[in-house]
């Protein structure tokens, strides 16, 4: 299943979801209603002997009780606005800096920096629940721009670097196909549920209290009072139950994404001995992937193994083993008594960079006394590392004093440097950028857009940073709006995608009648049938914006055309040039479609 594939079934994940809570919704609702006409005695007997119920009455307490739900989901999904860090911190993870010494904490950044890149994404914050021995990992935010990724302490202490990169993908998975967004509303859904039992219980302790019983018989006051108690009661007990199904729901959604994201970590990592191992490891050890020390059911269909002993019923997560089998079909569980005792004893590996070594450098003890034996497995410097001619007093006198020679060598490293690398690599900058104030990342936008244009004319190059920078910006400034899947129809938006094509046409050829051809041929693998005439426009700047605005509102489907059309574009002469390759990759940004490093087909 590809990103588009994956997007579309999100939307019906979230499509499910919304019908099966506001099924879950309408049935507390009903038992509150049943609960206050009991408790308060509101029938009402005509005078022909039937019976009548204050129609008035129960709208006004369905209504509240809908208010309550809705302000509850509300105030903790907007608690959650900052994106995936505001998840991470609220569990008490501690933050791994971009500058960390740790040399665990660094192999760990070096893993999620790959796989970022590679994914065409920017680098997420990064977070350790360093109290946490147990195996996991979760994903946090609303959009690619906000996200965060959370490890436990146990992963660097029992993952080796393909081990812990088959869990980093894994994760990721999530960060691409919109699973994130997905399980930020469902926290804020069973949050907004739970409120209820909270209500209840607060009106109980103030009838426990009060005085106040259920049989009292002190008048209407007091009478009045026990009906509170047993509308307190109510409460408590229909929240309790709508919790349960919406735990049965979350569990529900969590299960199916669980296996497309071991699918997907197998596909980013072309291997599957690491995210297995890593599943075997949690089998095999006695920690697990349990969170002792966390409070994880609120993020339990967020991480990568069950957080603690739930019953199948409340599973997030297929069962351990039908994962591992999924990935190895002939795995023998009696495998996972070896690795047990393998690592009921370890120790610290002569070489922290062996493969087989965790990220805190460990390894079983009969592994480690064999390599060591061996000399271990240190790799060799060549020999233009180990001599070096540099003179410390020199060195000294360079801090900041550039001189000639170090600008030569600057633009030659630049002129090294593949030229459809560069946006690829300024995305390493956005994690940096993000955590700047608001004010400033306003001004920093403002400022890209008016040196693009200072000299009177906008170049591609120049338009293509300041568009990637001001799409990733925004979307961290507003991670809760930042992407909206949406649902129109490409049809709808022919003239935008006709601009579009009809640029990358123009910046991909030199000569008319090429770009034409490259125009035309979009247009058949996007929209067959159509015809529009080539018109590329003079001050396209604008007109691009707008256009780009317009297509990030269509259905997958409709920017999986998008981004085929625009492809079978810069194939018509049979090579990807710098212009096009790097207009495509703005407007898959914009999209919020992320492109790998390497466009498939190109060096």
């Amino acid at each position: 299943m590809d990103f588009f594939a994956h997007q579309e079934n999100a939307r019906r994940h979230t499509r499910r979801m919304v019908v099966l809570f506001v099924l879950a919704v309408t049935a507390i609702v009903i038992a509150i209603d049943a609960a206050v006409v009991v408790g308060f005695g509101l029938v009402q007997q005509r005078t022909d002997g039937s019976t009548a119920l204050p129609v008035g009455t129960l709208v006004g307490v369905s209504l509240a009780v809908i208010a309550v739900i809705a302000l509850a989901s509300l105030f903790r999904m907007a608690s959650l606005r900052d994106g995936g860090g505001a998840v991470a911190r609220g569990l008490g993870a501690t933050l791994v800096p971009p500058d960390t010494a740790d040399p665990a904490l660094r192999r760990l950044r070096n893993v999620i920096e790959e796989i970022a890149i590679a994914s065409g994404v920017p680098v997420p914050e990064i977070y350790v629940l360093e109290h946490e021995p147990g195996i996991n990992a979760f994903a946090a935010g609303f959009s690619p721009a906000d996200a965060a990724v959370c490890v436990t302490q146990g992963c660097l202490e029992r993952l080796n670097r393909d081990e812990l990169q088959g869990v980093i993908a894994h994760e990721f998975s999530h960060v691409l196909n919109g699973d994130m967004r997905i399980n930020i509303r469902l926290m804020g859904l069973v949050f907004g549920i739970l409120v209820l039992s909270v209500i209840g219980r607060q009106i109980l302790n103030a009838g426990y209290w009060g005085g106040i019983g259920i049989g009292s018989s002190r008048g209407r006051r007091d009478n009045n009072g026990g009906a509170l108690v047993f509308v307190g009661i109510a409460l408590l007990v229909v929240g309790g139950i709508g919790v349960f199904f919406g735990r049965l729901i979350k569990a529900s959604v969590s299960r199916s994404r669980e296996v497309l994201a071991d699918a997907s970590a197998v596909q980013y990592t072309r291997q599957t001995s690491g995210i297995a191992g890593a599943l075997k490891k949690i089998g095999a050890l006695e920690a697990g992937s349990a969170l002792t020390e966390t409070h994880g059911e609120e993020v339990s269909h967020m991480l990568f193994g069950e957080a603690g002993g739930y019953s199948a019923l409340f599973a997030t997560h297929p069962p351990l083993l039908d994962r591992i089998r999924t990935l190895e079909p002939g795995f023998d569980p009696r495998e996972l008594e070896r690795l047990a005792r393998d690592w009921s004893d370890v120790r610290r590996a002569a070489d922290p960079a062996d493969p087989r070594a965790t990220l805190t450098g460990m390894l079983p003890a009969a592994i480690a006394v064999a390599a060591n034996a061996a000399g271990g497995s240190a790799a060799v410097l060549p020999a233009a590392a180990r001599r070096s001619a540099v003179a410390p007093a020199g060195v000294a006198a360079q801090v900041a004093q550039p001189g000639p020679q170090d600008y030569a060598h600057a633009a030659a490293a630049t002129r090294a440097l593949h030229p459809l690398q560069r946006l690829p690599l300024a995305a390493l900058a956005f994690p940096a950028l993000r955590r700047r104030p608001r004010a400033q990342l306003a001004t920093l936008v403002q400022t890209l857009d008016a040196l693009a244009g200072i000299d009177g004319k906008v170049e591609l190059e120049e338009y293509c940073l300041a568009t990637l920078v001001r799409v990733q910006v925004l979307d961290a400034l507003d991670p809760a709006r930042g992407f909206v899947a949406g649902a129109a129809k490409l049809d709808a938006c022919r003239d935008d995608f006709a601009l579009v094509a009809a640029l990358v046409a123009e910046f991909g050829h030199d000569d008319e009648a090429g770009a034409r051809r490259a125009f035309q041929l979009a247009l058949q693998e996007a929209l067959p049938g159509v015809a529009l005439d080539y018109a590329p426009p003079v001050d396209w700047r604008p007109r691009l914006d707008t256009a780009l605005g317009r297509l990030d509102r269509l259905s997958p489907a409709g920017k999986e055309l998008v981004v085929r059309g625009l492809t079978r574009a810069i194939r018509e002469d049979g090579q990807v040039r710098v212009a096009e390759a790097e207009l495509l990759r703005v407007v898959c940004a914009a999209l919020h479609c992320p492109l790998p490093l390497r466009l498939d087909g190109s060096d």
